[in-house]
This record gives C-alpha cells, sequence and structure tokens, in this order.
C-alpha cells in the first residue's frame, strides 16, 4: 500500500510558506504522495448535492492548486505529486497541458495528472463554463491532452477547440506523458477511466458500492484492448478522525485512526493501491496535522490484518 496525504492549502492552511514548510515535513515522514485539491468558491447557500448540506466554511479559503504544486514540488524532493482532483474544464485544454508541462518539469517528473468534472454547477456559473455537456468537454479536453504530449507536430480539430498544426514544446519529462488518473463516481465516468486513464482517482466508501463500479472500469479496459491490472486505484479519505470509536457502517469516512485504517485496509487489495488521506477537515492545527500523519503511517505501515 502506498500511503499519500493532501497538500495543506484551504482555511487557516491556505499560506504559500506554511504549506511548503509542511509539504516538506510530510515529506520527511516517509509518504508516498502529496495532492492538492480544487474549489473555486463555497456558496453561502447549501449547494445540491453537498453530503450533509452545508459546505465547510473553509472551502471559501482556498490556494490555486496548480500554484500550489509547484510550491510542493520545490518543497520536496522524492514525494510524487497529484490533484485529487482538478476540475479540468475550467481552463482551455492547451492552456492546462501547457502548465501541467510546466509542473512535471518543475517537479522533476513526480507529477502526477488526476483531473475531472467536478459536482458544484455554482462553480461552473462563476467559470464561464456550461454545465450541460461537461462529458463531452471532457472527452475533447483529454483528445488535446493527448495531441499536445505526442512528440511531433500538435494539431486538433474538434467542436469546441481548434489548433492548428503547431509547435508546442518543452515536452514532460515523464514518457510518454505523466501518468493521467480520471474522478468520478458514476458507470459512465469508470467506464472512461477504463477506455482512457491510467487509474482511478476514488474515495474511501461502502464496499459493495465500490465492487461494483471498479468492475465497470476492468470491463472497459478489456474491451478497449487495455490490461485491468494495469489499471491504478487512488482512495481518498477526508478523514473525520474521533476519540472514541465510531459506529461500523460510518468508518469509511469517521472514526478512531484504527477504524479508519482497518476499512482502508479492506479496500487496498494490491500492493499499487494507494491512500491519500486528508486531514484539512479534521483539524486546524499544522502541529496536529502532522501528528495525525503520523499516526496513519504508523498504522498502515504497520500492516494490521
Amino acid at each position: 500500500m502506498r500511503i499519500g496525504f493532501s497538500v495543506p492549502q484551504f482555511g487557516p492552511f491556505a499560506d504559500p510558506g506554511h504549506t511548503a514548510r509542511m509539504c516538506a515535513a510530510l515529506e520527511a515522514l516517509g509518504c508516498h504522495s502529496l495532492w492538492v485539491a480544487d474549489r473555486l468558491l463555497a456558496p453561502l447557500t447549501p449547494p445540491e448535492g453537498y453530503p450533509g448540506g452545508a459546505m465547510p466554511a473553509r472551502y471559501g479559503t482556498h490556494l490555486d492548486p496548480l500554484l500550489t504544486l509547484g510550491v510542493a514540488a520545490s518543497a520536496t524532493g522524492r514525494v510524487r505529486l497529484g490533484s485529487s482532483t482538478l476540475n479540468a474544464l475550467w481552463q482551455p485544454p492547451l492552456v492546462l497541458a501547457r502548465s501541467l508541462t510546466t509542473l512535471d518539469l518543475i517537479s522533476r517528473g513526480r507529477l502526477d495528472v488526476g483531473i475531472g468534472l467536478g459536482w458544484m454547477r455554482e462553480e461552473y456559473e462563476a467559470a464561464g463554463v456550461p454545465w450541460q455537456g461537461r462529458g463531452a468537454r471532457l472527452e475533447e479536453t483529454l483528445d488535446v491532452l493527448e495531441a499536445v504530449w505526442r512528440s511531433g507536430t500538435v494539431t486538433h480539430t474538434g467542436p469546441l477547440w481548434t489548433i492548428p498544426p503547431s509547435t508546442v514544446l518543452p515536452q514532460p519529462l515523464q514518457s510518454p506523458r505523466p501518468p493521467l488518473l480520471l474522478g468520478g463516481f458514476t458507470p459512465v465516468a469508470l467506464e472512461r477511466v477504463g477506455r482512457r486513464a491510467d487509474g482511478w482517482l476514488a474515495a474511501s466508501m461502502p464496499l459493495p458500492y465500490f465492487d461494483g463500479l471498479w468492475a465497470v472500469a476492468r470491463a472497459s479496459a478489456e474491451r478497449a484492448g487495455r490490461d485491468p491490472d494495469a489499471l491504478r486505484r487512488v482512495f481518498r479519505i477526508n478523514a473525520h478522525v474521533t476519540r472514541g470509536e465510531a459506529a461500523p457502517a460510518d468508518t469509511h469516512h469517521r472514526g478512531t485512526v484504527r477504524q479508519l485504517c482497518d476499512h482502508l485496509r479492506t479496500m487496498c487489495r494490491a500492493d499499487t493501491d494507494e491512500v491519500l488521506v486528508d486531514l484539512q477537515l479534521t483539524t486546524d492545527s499544522s502541529e496536529e496535522y502532522l501528528d495525525l500523519a503520523a499516526e496513519f503511517m504508523a498504522e498502515l505501515a504497520g500492516g494490521r490484518p
């Protein structure tokens, strides 16, 4: 199991100097990866579809995910750096490709590109991007990224974007491109993972639901002539750490460190499976954040059955 943590970037952690110091400290703990998230705003009226109603107020204070990855890259030298999940549709894909290529170079080939559609209609409206047709927009975004990251002349003609035959350099350090992971929790999203991605940005969830979605991705990979066993899985958990034990039905997101880790162990069935522990909703203290990260490292690395 590979163990990763969220890059501190929300609420009280939204300070670049502080973020850099914490990324260096998290790397020193021995983790495998660090991941940024993406929010544009936190509506004062509860957005449709958010679990539990109102969003945490701290999501209204945030650092830009791509610039924050640059901070993390400069503060570290070993850990993988990824996005879980970058909302890919809020900027033109050619601009996105340029930013991601630059990040791969800054990090010396440590970038994992994790993108998705997002889920909040209000953010789409604020960004001036249509909510309807976002699946097709993501497909063409992936087409443009692939065109830019192939060696040789870059060209693309599609319903939304046109790139005339052009030179677009430099290329990413990783070849043929940085690993591409896709988020999503619907059969359509998992079909796309199997057909187009290197892996799935998953989440800690009840196992029956997870197994059904993963079966969709594997079947899609097989239909596309790809190896389903080569697909990566990164399990994100927005951990709410409690002192006392939580109800067993809640331990996919809430409970003691041991309970949360026990659930993650039931989901991680391969050595290449990865966990992403986000502690920004359970503490406002950098000291407690790092202490909890060390507890998760010790518990998960201990390999308890």
